[in-house]
Parts: C-alpha cells; structure tokens; sequence
C-alpha cells in the first residue's frame, strides 16, 4: 500500500507524508515520535522529506531530505563512509562553512584528511590519559552527591549531569576552574539554537557566530600556553602530538577542542538525565542492578544509552548516485540516519520500548554504527555514567524524579534542560 504524498520539487521523488521536517515535531516527545518512526520501519523505510523547519538560515537549495530509520540501512549507510560522506555537514541544516569547519573537526571530514586528524588526536585521546582521569571522575562523581546529599531535592540535570562531564572534560583538557561554565555554557548553541531557554531571544546567526570566535581565541590562548608549558593534560599532549612528522595546526587544534566539549558535555549528560528518570520508572529494574551493582553495571550502562539516544539523528551527503535498499539517491543528496528509531528497530531489539538493563546482546547506535566515525570517547562516556550511578545509588538509595523531564527543543541532541528530583537527606 503506497503512502499518500505531497507536491516535492522533482516530480520523481514526492514528498512522504510523514512529518519528520517540522519544528513540531522536535517539540514532541520520544515516545510521540516513536510511532512515526514504527510505521516508517514497517512500511517505508528511506523516505524523501521536506527540508527541516529547524533551519538557522533560509537555503534556497535544500530541496529536503532522505530519512534512513532501520537499523540495518543505518549501520550499511554509516560502513559506506565513500559513498555517504560527512565533509558537507552532519546535522539537518546547512550551515556557514565557517561555523561547520570551526565547530565538527574530524567527525565532519573523509578521507584523506579525516584520517590524518583522527590519528594524531588518538595518539593524544590515549589509555593512558583516560586512567589518568579516572581518578578524577571518581572524585567529581563523589563531590556532586557530597552537594546533594544534604538538601533532599534537587534538579538532577543542571545539579549533577551536567557538572560531571563538565568537570572531567575540563579536567582532562585541562581548563582552569574559572573559566568552565562558560566552556559548557558555549557548548549548548550547537545544537540549542530553536529551544528558547537556550537562546533567550538572542539572534541566532550573530549568536553562534560570536561564540565561536570567542571559543577559538580561549582555545588559541590555551594552546600557546601549553606549547610553552606543557602540562600532563590533554591540551599539551595534541599540541605536541606527531604521527609521521605531522602535526595538528591551531585551527585542527581548535576544531578538535570544540568538538570534545560539545559531544563530551552533552552526550553524557543527557544520558545520565534520561537514564535517572527511566530508572523512577522502572523500579523493578534498578533492583535488579543494585543486587549486584558491579557485576551487571557494564551491561547496564549499554542501555541506559541506547535508552537515551543522546544524538537522535546524524547526516551524511550522497557523495554520488547511488541506491540504498533499492532507493535511487542522487549526488548531493542529504540523508539522514535517525538513530532514535534505529535504537527501537523490533528486527533488531527485544521489545524495544522496555528498559531492561539486562539486554545482552544490545547492538544499539548510540555510539554510532561503526564505520571509520565510530565514537573516539566511549570508554570516557562508560566511565562517567558508571561513576556518578554507582555513588548516588548507594549513597542515596531512594532517589527518584518527581516530574516528567522538561526537553529542550532539538533534533540532533535528545536534550533534557531540568528533571526534579527528591530524596532522603543524609549528612
């Protein structure tokens, strides 16, 4: 049974009907979107769109795009990195080449160049500056619950998951103290900039553009000092990081910077949001992790992000024509990898829609779906969410959200601007 359509720009691919492109639709919750994205998995599964309301700027040329909602077409247009390429934007939108240049580094490149860079930042992004920081996670984690655990209420998103990740990247960047809020602060535009809590009625454009230059400078002076200074921290290991006698230049430097605070902020903090309120409710399921917390921790933390979705959607650009699961896509096409949907494919997941910690194997996207752009900072994200579960659930054993989250309004991160929280005060 063909899907009704509407008018498209080329008389050989007419638009779905499915809203996907609206700003209303982004306004709605992940449970809400689910049931565009089953019918899709079912029935139509790569979709031509109409380009997103969402957009910073009017693009004459965005005709729309191609929704890829299956998990087995997502994972085949991540691997085909040659044919789907990344180096003309990996969000929804078009945007400024400044910006996209500035703010994305290697995630938003191909080969050659994407190789070169992810080598030299991974001879940096090493095991051993992340056991360097566990420490640190370890001791932030347990400072953020020595705050709460004396008040009985709190606002879980901006008391605790958004300072951890903000201290440990900071940390592991090596940021001063002083200037760290404003590092997270910045990091919020990128993908903030249709929620109004984010932009406060701030022009979009100018705002976007005044915080990346005044990302690259705080970047540029940070480098400088630890070329001259080198500290055992991240900064000085990618100003002096060499692969083959190449170096990463100030502006690869500054790219780079501006990516880990961007993903390394949100992705972790949005999953530890979501997961405190999946974990109200489902309580049947946080027994099930407390009767042996170290032991079933490690899967846990698997679902707690597929749960989650942190980055519901991605795009590539078709590098040339080509098909995807018997769809004709032409050069230049954007096409976008919806990751929330992939995460609750029933080919793929057991009863998607219940959180169950105990899911093994749990071949979720969260992550990415392998392929040459798969995640550089797994492990970190693995460690952080383990670290602040495994101290605020021993410590404060009946926290629980008192309210439904309040969302941001995004399509690329699943943002949670504040979740309540209530719990026994202890000293």
């Amino acid at each position: 049974m063909s899907a009704p359509t509407t008018t498209s720009t080329r008389a050989d691919r007419p638009y779905d009907e499915a809203d996907l492109s609206s700003l209303a639709f982004w306004q709605a919750t992940a449970q809400e979107r689910e049931k565009t994205f089953a019918v899709l998995r079912r029935e139509r599964p790569v979709t031509w769109h109409p380009r997103s309301e969402t957009a910073m700027f009017d693009d004459p040329n965005d005709e729309g795009f191609w929704a890829v909602v299956r998990h087995r077409d997502l994972v085949e247009v991540t691997k085909r990195h040659d044919d789907f390429i990344s180096g003309q934007g990996i969000v929804f939108e078009s945007l400024p080449p400044e910006l996209l240049d500035a703010g994305q580094s290697f995630i938003a490149m191909d080969r050659p160049r994407h190789s070169k860079i992810r080598r030299l930042v991974s001879s940096a992004f090493t095991p051993r500056q992340l056991r360097r920081i566990d420490d640190r996670i370890r001791a932030n984690a347990t400072k953020i619950v020595d705050d709460l655990a004396p008040r009985g209420e709190a606002d879980w998103v901006t008391d605790a998951a958004l300072l951890l990740p903000m201290h440990n990247i900071c940390d592991m960047i090596g940021i001063p103290d002083a200037d760290r809020l404003r590092v997270a602060e910045r990091s919020r535009y990128v993908g903030g900039w249709n929620d109004p809590e984010v932009m406060r009625g701030r022009p979009i454009l100018e705002t976007m553009f005044n915080n990346m230059v005044e990302g690259r400078e705080f970047t540029l002076w940070l480098a400088a000092q630890r070329r001259e200074d080198p500290k055992d921290d991240l900064m000085s290991a990618l100003v002096h990081a060499e692969v083959d006698g190449e170096r990463l230049t100030d502006h690869e430097v500054a790219a780079f910077f501006s990516l880990l605070t961007i993903a390394g902020n949100d992705t972790t903090r949005q999953s530890l949001s979501l997961t405190m309120h999946a974990l109200t409710r489902f309580p049947d399921q946080r027994a099930w992790l407390m009767e042996d917390f170290e032991g079933r921790i490690g899967t846990a933390v698997e679902e707690f992000v597929r749960w989650a979705t942190p980055i519901m959607t991605f795009r590539r650009t078709a590098a040339h024509d080509t098909e995807l699961n018997g769809t004709r896509i032409t050069a230049g096409d954007k096409v976008i990898m919806f990751y929330a949907s992939a995460n609750w494919d029933t080919e793929v997941f057991d009863r998607p829609e219940r959180f169950d910690l105990s899911r093994h194997p749990n071949p979720h996207v969260s992550f990415g779906g392998g392929g040459i752009h798969h995640c550089l900072g797994i492990q970190l994200a693995r460690t952080q969410i383990s670290a602040l579960y495994r101290e605020v659930l021993h410590r404060l054993p009946d926290i629980h959200s008192t309210g439904e989250p309040v969302y941001g309004v995004n399509n690329f991160f699943h943002t949670v601007n504040h979740l309540p929280v209530r719990f026994t005060p202890r000293p």
